[in-house]
């Protein structure tokens, strides 16, 4: 081979390596690479079995998740092994709610066995189901209890707000820690105090889409809160009414299922309590809105995250505000203090500037690290906010 059929051959080696290199590169952007997202429903609203398989039947063709939030089968040993045998074999991933250590065999015993607790069925379905048992959802609404005072309140008294961001943490954490001896995870949903569920060892907190609960805010609470622990979170469409229907329109459904995905939520979920029709509240408008979204979630991946974070607003260290108004309490046990009325006016104020892109937090450095290499802008409590 002479010098130019040489250097002819190595010319045309080098376009065909960098056609290839490129036409690579092509193929792999053009991929579609599913981020790891949960979507599902929540039963709630029944003690059958058979209504549990008739809506996992609905729905386990446009969704990967189901919450057992049944008590009345969470409790029965015979009849749950039954809905999640029959959720793993329809190929979803579940959670299943639990209120107590006690359990029952129907087929066996009558009242509850001193021998077979939850933790005994814990270790087993993990055994049994594997990864598709995600782990237990323990302890209703925790900071909602506290901030209103509910029949599950952790801390009844205190001296100060750090006493009683103390011990609301010790209490819960011990809870929550030792569940996770058992549970590969441990969930919650709430409406209030998030930082301080993920500070108790949450492994991921539902934020509640309902009311008239601002989603830019209670979306920067829970995600602000998620990153700086370095956990999960999700968000679970509930009640917008408290009378029937009790759930938004399908359109608004969507919404806020799109809200979740696109600001980075590993989670979405919709609840259904109490039973109205066959499916609880859930109706063809709403399950219409699932199927929707889970389609554009299975073609539209790159947009998930899109929203994202930029701006963070940070609280003082153990200020439990409930942020619901300027005078809400403070860990459900102080008034409404002279700071109350500022982050409140602030956090409104951030929100409709930044929206979805404000994140907040607490000023722990410990657990925050360095806001600056993090955020674009830091805003803290103590300073003027126009």
């Amino acid at each position: 081979m002479n010098r130019k059929t040489a250097t002819l051959t190595t010319i045309l080696l080098i376009i065909i390596i960098a056609a290839s290199v490129v036409l690579a590169a092509n193929w792999f952007s053009n991929q579609k690479i599913q981020p790891e997202f949960y979507m599902g429903v929540e039963y709630a609203y029944g003690e059958s079995v058979d209504e549990v398989k008739a809506l996992v039947d609905k729905v386990k063709d446009y969704t990967n998740f189901f919450v057992m939030g049944s008590l009345g089968l969470t409790f029965n040993k015979t009849a749950l092994d039954e809905a999640c045998d029959y959720i793993f074999n329809a190929k979803l991933n579940f959670i299943v709610l639990f209120t107590s250590s006690r359990m029952y065999d129907s087929s066996t015993t009558i009242g509850f066995s001193e021998q077979y607790t939850i933790f005994n069925w814990m270790e087993d379905a993990k055994q049994k189901y594997g990864d598709k048992f995600l782990g237990i959802y323990r302890y209703q609404e925790p900071g909602g209890n506290q901030l209103d005072r509910g029949s599950e309140m952790l801390i009844t008294s205190g001296t100060d707000y750090a006493h009683v961001s103390q011990n609301y943490t010790f209490n819960l954490g011990s809870i929550v820690n030792f569940y996770l001896d058992y549970s590969p995870r441990v969930f919650t949903a709430d409406y209030g105090l998030y930082w301080f569920d993920y500070k108790s060892s949450y492994t991921s907190v539902f934020v509640e889409f309902g009311w008239n609960h601002s989603r830019p805010l209670h979306v920067a609470l829970t995600r602000g809160a998620a990153s700086a622990f370095n956990r999960d979170w999700g968000g679970i469409v509930t009640w917008t009414f408290e009378q029937p229907p009790y759930l938004q329109s399908g359109e608004d459904l969507y919404n806020d299922l799109k809200i979740a995905w696109d600001n980075g939520a590993k989670y979405a979920v919709v609840f259904s309590y109490p039973k109205i029709g066959p499916y609880g509240i859930l109706t063809e408008e709403h399950f219409d809105a699932i199927k929707r979204f889970w389609q554009y979630t299975q073609q539209n991946p790159g947009t998930y995250g899109s929203q994202r974070a930029s701006v963070v607003y940070v609280l003082p260290r153990d200020y439990g505000f409930g942020f619901r108004s300027a005078t809400d309490t403070i860990w459900g046990l102080f008034s409404a203090d002279e700071l109350s009325a500022k982050v409140w006016d602030d956090a409104n104020k951030l929100t409709a500037t930044y929206g979805f892109s404000l994140d907040i937090v607490f000023d722990e450095p410990e657990v925050t690290g360095d806001l600056q290499n993090r955020y674009s802008k830091v805003f803290y409590w103590n300073q003027t906010i126009t």
